[in-house]
């Protein structure tokens, strides 16, 4: 019973919170991702640091308000959030645009910009270049993952529904460790393809903490998402997130 008074304030308190209790500064940023000069919004707690920090990957739609909502929020947990835009500038308010920019974003250009945006953060002198993490949900839980994957030095992953890596080879590669948020009822990223996932990386001696919401299908963090939003399962999801991060950056 308690538990279940502590979520519904939990999920009052988020909704109440979208547009109320921010209390990080955040400010605009470019730095170089190759012969390119890319931007990003950053936002930084109140407090004197150095602080962790986290890349924070926008779904398909790109980097609109939802996105920098849950930026601002890290930064209230005590993050310095880099929330980067992939789409250079574009953001999607339909699925057929949205389906477009994501299949126009060349794959090597976005693993260029990831490593850029990690290569930032450890240049800024208000962060613990050892305690920097990634986050993406959807298209950018993909893109999380693929943080991983090539830096070795990255220290937590949140992957919320996103794609998942079936290499024994490369999932070697990842020394992170690694949570991830799934939909029972999701038919892009199944159960299946979790169950394997996680089943490889505990083979490899990888540490991972896997959560699948059995009820809930693909976007389901997302108020925005008004068929599949699952108001319960994002406050508990949420509630993972931010143990699971200070557990790995507040170190």
């Amino acid at each position: 019973m308690k538990k279940a008074i502590a979520l519904l304030l939990a999920i009052s308190f988020a909704t109440f919170c979208v547009s109320t209790c921010f209390a990080a500064d955040s400010k605009s940023v470019s730095y170089r991702s190759g012969d390119e000069t890319v931007q990003a919004l950053l936002y930084t707690p109140p407090g004197k640091g150095p602080f962790p920090a986290i890349i924070v990957i926008h779904e398909y739609w790109g980097l609109n308000d939802w996105i920098k909502e849950q930026a601002s929020k890290l930064a209230d947990q005590g993050y310095e959030a880099l929330a980067i835009d992939l789409y250079r500038g574009k953001v999607a308010t339909t699925p057929d645009v949205a389906h477009e920019i994501m299949r126009g974003v060349p794959e090597d250009r976005a693993k260029r910009d990831l490593r850029a945006a990690f290569g930032f953060l450890q240049s800024q002198p208000n962060v613990r270049k050892d305690r920097i993490g990634a986050i993406g949900w959807c298209m950018g839980g993909g893109y999380s993952l693929d943080v991983a994957l090539q830096e070795p030095t990255l220290a937590a992953d949140v992957i919320n529904y996103g794609r998942l890596a079936t290499d024994t080879d490369a999932i070697k590669k990842i020394n992170a460790p690694i949570l991830g948020l799934f939909g029972g009822q999701d038919h892009g990223i199944t159960p299946d393809d979790v169950h394997k996932f996680e089943a490889t990386m505990k083979q490899l001696g990888r540490k991972i903490n896997v959560k699948i919401y059995d009820d809930a299908g693909h976007a389901f963090e997302n108020p925005n998402n008004k068929p599949g939003y699952r108001p319960a399962d994002a406050a508990d999801a949420w509630q993972r997130t931010v143990s699971f991060l200070a557990e790995n950056l507040k170190k």
